[in-house]
């Protein structure tokens, strides 16, 4: 068993893992990597702790072939299966909103801090390049194919419509209820914000 290849079910398991221990990172809650292992361990039937960490550190490069942050004490390692590429997507696809928390903290931090109109955006800092020539953390083959199976640049483009679609919609409801209830006058000074001056206001419809 330690050495077959992991299921579907193992590898949902391990991804729920890594991105409770990275949610806690991001956040600065303190955990100890050490008892997730462990607790793994009698979730997954027999799965040493040393491949429990080496499947860690496989999902930190899919991560970093995502463009996504990932666990610094999990150094990416390659040479992985795709079906665990597969289950990072299935993760995420399931919680389209998996970096909300962190946009709603930085909106939050502008409206207690009146004297403040931008706050810099948090940075993800990736590794250090090496003073030597060591070969990527992750292999241009699995580089390739996790963008084959997550074109991240298609689904940032249909997100955005998909944004933009809807408060298409909202600004002619509002504009239809004013033009029912007799104010035409207001409903021509209902303004798509967004859009004529971008964001940053913290609304789209005025």
């Amino acid at each position: 068993m330690a050495d077959a290849d992991w299921t579907d079910a193992e590898n949902d398991l391990i991804v729920a893992d890594y991105f409770a221990m990275l949610g806690a990172d991001l956040a600065g809650r303190p955990y100890v990597k050490a008892e997730h292992r462990r607790r793994l361990q009698l979730l997954l039937n027999k799965r040493s702790e040393g491949s429990v960490e080496f499947k860690h550190q496989n999902i930190s490069a899919v991560l970093l072939g995502l463009g996504q942050p990932w666990i610094e004490g999990y150094k990416p390692a390659s040479r992985f299966q795709g079906s665990l590429v597969e289950a990072v997507l299935r993760w995420l696809e399931a919680r389209p909103d998996w970096l909300l928390p962190a946009r709603k903290s930085s909106e939050q931090s502008r409206i207690h801090r009146p004297g403040f109109a931008e706050d810099a955006p948090a940075l993800w800092i990736g590794p250090a390049p090496t003073f030597s020539n060591q070969p990527a953390p992750i292999d241009p083959a699995m580089v390739a194919l996790i963008a084959r199976k997550y074109d991240v640049a298609e689904r940032d483009a249909r997100n955005r419509a998909l944004g933009q679609a809807g408060e298409e919609v909202i600004l002619a409801h509002e504009q239809r209820t004013l033009r029912a209830g007799g104010r035409r006058d207001l409903a021509d000074k209902v303004r798509w914000v967004s859009r004529d001056d971008g964001d940053g206001a913290g609304y789209d419809i005025a």
